[in-house]
């Protein structure tokens, strides 16, 4: 048993130099190939996750409408409390890319026209999951036609006339719905 403890030991020093022998009284210390690195090289990988992982979450919230006028609102599972469909941008999505994207798998609705851009709301206080920075469209969407993609996330699909609506929505935007419902000339921006 000891020739092939000793075997595999000579095998592991070959594939590792910095490796010790435990048969032989002397404790095996790896060194964690990040600690390797430069410290230059440390100090761009700190300083890229910091922006990343501190910095504010860009998304899309749509304010949209079928065909007889109703408004398009998604339950959230976690919060019980209905919202506009939306999401945050994938690494190497446009927004353009995004609005159909998340309609089809919040609201279970095909895009028929990308409308005008309502604002851009950033206030840090309407997400307590995260800074959030969120561009509010309008849209024109077919009527739902399949249940929510991921039922984790949202509860039920709901279509509201203007007297129907919820008086409070999700993460404030009630007021992101209010600037879609009173078509301002000029977008939003905070």
């Amino acid at each position: 048993m000891r020739g092939l403890l000793a075997q595999s030991d000579e095998n592991r020093q070959a594939r590792d130099p910095d490796a010790r022998n435990p048969v032989h009284g002397r404790r095996d210390v790896r060194v964690p190939p990040i600690l390797k690195l430069p410290p230059a090289l440390l100090a761009i990988a700190r300083e890229m996750a910091r922006l990343l992982l501190r910095r504010p979450v860009v998304g899309v919230g749509v304010a949209a409408r079928v065909p007889d006028g109703r408004w398009l609102l998604i339950r959230r599972a976690d919060t019980g409390t209905w919202a506009l469909p939306g999401g945050t941008l994938e690494w190497g999505e446009t927004i353009r890319e995004l609005i159909p994207r998340e309609l089809r798998e919040e609201a279970g609705v095909e895009v028929r026209s990308i409308g005008r851009l309502v604002g851009v709301f950033s206030r840090p206080d309407r997400d307590v999951r995260f800074h959030g920075v969120t561009i509010v469209v309008t849209c024109e969407v077919d009527m739902p036609s399949r249940p929510p993609a991921n039922f984790l996330e949202i509860q039920e699909v709901g279509l509201f006339t203007d007297a129907e609506l919820p008086r409070e929505l999700a993460m404030g935007m009630s007021e992101m719905l209010d600037a879609a419902r009173n078509e301002v000339p000029e977008p939003v921006i905070e």
